[in-house]
Formats: structure tokens, C-alpha cells, sequence
């Protein structure tokens, strides 16, 4: 049941585009439906833009470059600070209308907006720190001026698994850059993005240099976007499927890119792990977000001598964990995004179970209402199994013995995707064998999570290119010029 304070939030949100500093209808009148997917039901309705509407936020976003660009750094990062301080005084806000929109358990969505959050302070102050360098060329003959500058207009397309820290993650570093963006969520949860609009709005940035476009037809609204001369850079996280098209379309104009495409993360377990904090973290791991995450470990690579001992106590573990939706009390796994991550996740543990894994928890389809699945353990999985070569998106853990750290560090690459690994080990030596056998682009060694602000996130492989975050992440948005000039002296 919709609350008192669920109604009050909705109905105060912008439903319209937000382009050139306006709030509007789409040019066709059209609107998307947003749903609770805990119960189904519309909680709003929201512009649905069409091409013509992405055309007039690409005009806004390229009206607003020159002088966004001209700001002076340090007034960037001022807008940035405060666009902080108001997402850190609405912290209850923002998470009940993640919570609404996309069904994480509600103490979930206030750690997003912690970490959604830090994206905005983080590139507030990397927008003074980016420099070039000066110095005399080799032969003398003369001085060498490296600068940087803003890319330019911007297309940001974000996810909806975590619809705040993905818009903030791409949002902060392009701003601190000094470039402008036109920003499309994903139609299943757009509302946060929405949020996040109105409050950089009220933080004092300037009409046009955020736009946001919402719609349900993202490849005609996407592709003028692209085609169009002004835009210089496109960003998306998603799957790789979709990454791959943007790429190709990308290529015709020679796009600046950045991808953070789909996961198969390995999850090792030798036998000198400490197994209270690999069990700790594999919770943290694999149920985060009810498993609905690009970081999210997939495969449960368990060195035989201690599998039964992890399978019993990360069992012991799951079955604990309570289901329902994300608003109400103790709720640790709430609802998955649609009926099609219902029925992947369910038929991903069928094929493994024909194929003879063994099914200790969960498993079995819910009944009633909204797109929930239990959080389930598989073990023995045969290396076949469909579910160790597909990125789950969903609460179900399958665990592969292995016997030696050769089969462990093969099992693992045997992927075309390289985005994250974890790693749990005593053994100092092997942990640093592993940071350089594992094929991954970030890796957690004894931790669950690697995720922060002040680091580069992004993936090997298949998993994308490019890195958000860190002092990489503004680098991204900007392009690097170089000056000859004569010897002063000469």
C-alpha cells in the first residue's frame, strides 16, 4: 500500500523533460508509465520524448557549452558541493523513491545515496586539480604548453539498477569537466534522475547544461543524439548487447566513449580463507542490490577441502534473509526489476539443476504479487551450466569446486567478461599472484566491495572501456591539447 509520505514525494516530483532550465510535456503529448515493481502498480506517470525532444536538448546542451565551459573551475565545484550538502540533507527522500521506483530494501537505497553522493563531492574538488604541464622540448629548441579542456556536449545513458550512483557517477565528472550533457535514464526507473535534475537545478546550475530526457523508445531517441556534430562524447552502462550497437553508431563520428558493459564476476575461495569474512562478504557480494548489479559475483569458485563448509554456513545465512518489499521492516530481498528477470533467473537454476547441480535453498518461483524471486544457493554446478556463462541479475548463488590454484585461475577467465573478481586467501603471496593472473579490471582481495568514488571503476574485456570514478574518471571528459612554442630565449 502506497503511503502518506510516498504520495506526497510522487506527486511533488517534476513529471516532464527537463531541457534548456525548463520543465515540458513531450512534443507528442506522449507518457511513460513507471511502476512498483513490489506491486505492479503506476505510482507515476512522466514524459515520453521522441526524437524532435532529443534534438531540442542536444540545441540546449551545445547553446550552454561555451559559457559552462568558461566557468571557472572553481564555481563549477561550488555547484557540484552544494548539489552534495542538498543530497545529504534529503537522504530519506531519495531513498524511498529509489526504494519505490526500482524495489531495493529500503537500507539499501540509503547506502546508494552515501555513495551516489560522494561522485559529487569527489569531482567538486577534482574540478580545480585538473593540469597540464610546461616545459622545454628535448632539443631546446623550444617550450611545450599540454593543456586540457572540456570535450563538449555530452550524451549520458544510465541504468536503472542504481538509478542515483549511476546518474552521479557520469553527471559530476563531465560537469566538474566543464561540459554539458544530455542525460536519458533507463525507462524502467527514471524518477531518481528526475531528483537529481531538479536538485543540481536548485544547487544554481544554468539552464541547458543539464538535460534530461525520459522515454520508451530509447534507439530513435539515442540515434539523432549520436549523429548529431555538437555531441562529443557518449557514456553508457548496460549490457553489453547494447553496448555494442552504441559503439557501432558511435564509430561513424568518432565519438569519445566510455562503457561499463555486463559482468561475470569469479568469487574464489582458497582453503586458508578465512571463512567468516568470505562468507560475510559473499552476502555482501551476491545479494547486494538483490543481485542486481554489473559487480554482483556470479560464480562461486569454492576450493573443494572447504566447499561444504561455505555451501552449509552461506546457506544457513540465505535462508535467513527476508522477502517482501523494500519499504517494509528486515526486508533484505525485495523485488527484481520485471517478469523478465523472474524468468531468467528461474530458468538459469532449472538448467542447472538438469544438468546436475544441487539445489540446498530457495528455487521456487513466487506466486504472488510483484517480480519477486527467493534468494537461492546451487551447489556443485557443472562447469555446462548456462548460469556460469550468463550474468545472473538476480539472488541466486552457484557454487564450482575446484581442486588446485591453476583450475581456480581458469575457471575464472574462462569468460569473455573482465569486470571485477574476488578473492579470499591468507596467503599474501597468493593474493598478489592473483592480482596479476585474474583478467579483471578491479578486484576485491578478502572484501566484497570494491565500489568507490576515489577509484577508477570499470572493466577488462568484453565488461567495457574507459573508467568512472577516481582522478581517471574526469579524464574522461576531457581532451588533451598541445602548444609549440619558440625558445623565450632565442
Amino acid at each position: 500500500m502506497t503511503t502518506e509520505a510516498e504520495t506526497t514525494l510522487l506527486q511533488a516530483l517534476p513529471g516532464g523533460l527537463f531541457i534548456d532550465g525548463r520543465w515540458r510535456a513531450a512534443g507528442d503529448g506522449r507518457q511513460l508509465a513507471v511502476h512498483d515493481p513490489a506491486t505492479g502498480r503506476v505510482v507515476k506517470l512522466v514524459a515520453d520524448a521522441g526524437p524532435a525532444d532529443a534534438r531540442a536538448a542536444v540545441d540546449a546542451a551545445a547553446a550552454a557549452f561555451p559559457g559552462w565551459a568558461a566557468t571557472p573551475a572553481r564555481e563549477r565545484g561550488e555547484v557540484l558541493r552544494r548539489a552534495f550538502d542538498l543530497l545529504r540533507e534529503r537522504r530519506e527522500e531519495v531513498a524511498l523513491l529509489m526504494t519505490i521506483e526500482m524495489g531495493k530494501p529500503l537500507a539499501e537505497a540509503r547506502g546508494e545515496v552515501d555513495y551516489g553522493g560522494e561522485f559529487l563531492r569527489w569531482f567538486g574538488e577534482e574540478a580545480v586539480r585538473v593540469q597540464g604541464r610546461y616545459g622545454a622540448n628535448p632539443e631546446g629548441s623550444g617550450r611545450m604548453i599540454v593543456t586540457q579542456h572540456p570535450v563538449g556536449p555530452c550524451y549520458l545513458v544510465t541504468p536503472w539498477n542504481f538509478p542515483l550512483a549511476m546518474t552521479t557517477r557520469k553527471v559530476a565528472p563531465a560537469l566538474a569537466a566543464g561540459c554539458t550533457v544530455v542525460l536519458k535514464p533507463a525507462e524502467l526507473a527514471p524518477l531518481t534522475t528526475i531528483y537529481v535534475a531538479r536538485l543540481l537545478e536548485e544547487a544554481g546550475l544554468p539552464p541547458g547544461v543539464v538535460n534530461v530526457v525520459t522515454t520508451s523508445t530509447p534507439g530513435p531517441v539515442s540515434e539523432p543524439i549520436i549523429r548529431d556534430a555538437r555531441v562529443r562524447k557518449l557514456s553508457f552502462t548496460g549490457s553489453t548487447g547494447v553496448g555494442r550497437t552504441l559503439l557501432a553508431q558511435a564509430s561513424e563520428r568518432v565519438l569519445r566513449t566510455s562503457m561499463e558493459l555486463g559482468g561475470n564476476a569469479p568469487f574464489v575461495v582458497f582453503d586458508d580463507a578465512d571463512l567468516d569474512t568470505a562468507v560475510d562478504a559473499a552476502m555482501v557480494a551476491k545479494f547486494r542490490n538483490i543481485g542486481q548489479a554489473c559487480t554482483a559475483a556470479n560464480r562461486f569458485i569454492v576450493d573443494r577441502k572447504v566447499v561444504d563448509d561455505f555451501v552449509s554456513r552461506i546457506a544457513e545465512r540465505v535462508r535467513g534473509l527476508s522477502m517482501g518489499r523494500g519499504t517494509e521492516d528486515g526486508v533484505s530481498i525485495g523485488p527484481l526489476i520485471d517478469d523478465r528477470a523472474v524468468a531468467k533467473a528461474d530458468h538459469l537454476v532449472s538448467d542447472a539443476v538438469a544438468r546436475g547441480a544441487r539445489l540446498v535453498t530457495g528455487g521456487q518461483r513466487y506466486d504472488g504479487e510483484g517480480t519477486f524471486y527467493p534468494a537461492t544457493v546451487l551447489a556443485d554446478v557443472p562447469v555446462d551450466s548456462e548460469i556460469l556463462s550468463s550474468e545472473i541479475f538476480g539472488p541466486v548463488l552457484a557454487i564450482v569446486p575446484f581442486d588446485s590454484e591453476d583450475e581456480a585461475v581458469k575457471i575464472a577467465n574462462d569468460t569473455d567478461y573482465g569486470l571485477v573478481s574476488y578473492v579470499f586467501t591468507e596467503s599474501l603471496s597468493r593474493g598478489h599472484r592473483m592480482i596479476d593472473r585474474l583478467e579483471t579490471g578491479m578486484m576485491g582481495l578478502n572484501v566484497g566491495a570494491v565500489s568507490n568514488a576515489a577509484a577508477p571503476f570499470g572493466g577488462w574485456k568484453m565488461s567495457g572501456l574507459g573508467r568512472e570514478g577516481g582522478p581517471e574518471g574526469i579524464h574522461e571528459y576531457l581532451q588533451t591539447k598541445y602548444t609549440l612554442t619558440p625558445d623565450p630565449g632565442a
